[in-house]
């Protein structure tokens, strides 16, 4: 088992900077035994934020009142979302996230970037089909939404477990040109 533990490490150490190593080998002491990923400093309970707009955009074609709700949601950034949150260890989810090495925050970043402009684009998908009283189209572009938001959710809990697996921009670019 230590090899595969080794291997493992080894995995995670590579492309790290070596700028970088030696704070991120102390914060991951840190977080250790929290719900902050040792491997990436980073936490999944972020997502959450993400699964809210997702469970919203979800009601809207049954329960079209909730189209308030969508449009209420605002997007927060890692920080501010503990900031605001009851998360048991918010304070060294915060503090951890400006040690998180580059080769997992840029992809991170960039996942959640794809995660904001769908949100954005959706709203606006949503409030034309709404505003047209077209309910087909509506429940065609919330279905198509939540499918490519959970494909983009999962991207970034990967990337939270270790990956450095990241959208593709022309997946996003095709998405947003097919509406």
């Amino acid at each position: 088992m230590p090899d595969h533990d080794q291997d493992l490490d080894a995995a995670i150490l590579d492309g790290i900077r070596p700028d970088e190593l030696p704070d991120y080998l102390d914060w991951r002491r840190r977080v250790k035994g929290t719900n902050i990923s040792e491997k990436t400093l980073l936490a999944t309970d972020y997502l959450n934020h993400f699964n809210e707009i997702v469970m919203l955009i979800e009601m809207v074609p049954d329960m079209a009142m909730m189209f308030e709700e969508c449009l209420a949601w605002q997007p927060k950034s890692y920080q501010q979302h503990f900031q605001e949150s009851g998360f048991s260890d918010r304070d060294l989810a915060i503090a951890a996230y400006q040690r998180v090495p580059t080769k997992f925050r840029r992809p991170f970043e960039d996942t959640i970037e794809h995660l904001q402009i769908v949100v954005v684009f959706t709203l606006q998908r949503m409030s034309e089909a709404i505003a047209q009283d077209d309910q087909t189209q509506l429940r065609l572009d919330c279905d198509s939404a939540v499918q490519m938001l959970h494909r983009i959710i999962q991207i970034a809990n990967g990337i939270i477990h270790g990956t450095t697996r990241v959208m593709e921009q022309e997946e996003i670019d095709l998405y947003l040109q097919l509406g």
